[in-house]
């Protein structure tokens, strides 16, 4: 498990991402918020090396995220998402990942933007797994 704090502008979060994961392949990577994005667009570029993407509150709208998908990615997604996120609208990602992942397991759940109370409840083995 590779777990990093980014600083900066996204460019060079994904640098240091794609630094990171260089030579790696039969990745689960799990993102949240500016994390999520960052996931899914690493897999997005990296298809044959991610095994699965674990998405939680994925701040989608970000980044022109929407308009640099060309096909679904087919890889498994799990998306978790708050009915109270105030910081990235839910309904947004949701039709950005319903255009973007075409194996999409979407759950909104009643919590807020960090799923503090969802987070905990979440079965890690079987989503890593």
């Amino acid at each position: 498990m590779i777990i990093e704090d980014y600083t900066g502008d996204f460019q060079t979060r994904m640098q240091k991402l794609n630094s990171l994961l260089g030579g790696l392949d039969n990745l689960i990577l799990v993102g949240s918020s500016f994390g999520g994005l960052m996931a899914a667009r690493f897999a997005l570029d990296n298809e044959t090396r991610v095994k699965k993407l674990i998405l939680l509150a994925p701040a989608l709208i970000l980044e022109g995220f929407e308009n640099a998908v060309n096909q679904k990615l087919q890889i498994p997604v799990i998306l978790y998402h708050g009915i109270k996120d105030d910081i990235v609208n839910p309904d947004a990602v949701k039709k950005i990942a319903e255009k973007t992942f075409g194996r999409l397991e979407y759950h909104l759940v009643d919590d807020d933007h960090p799923l503090n109370n969802v987070f905990p409840t979440l079965d890690w083995p079987k989503l890593l797994s």
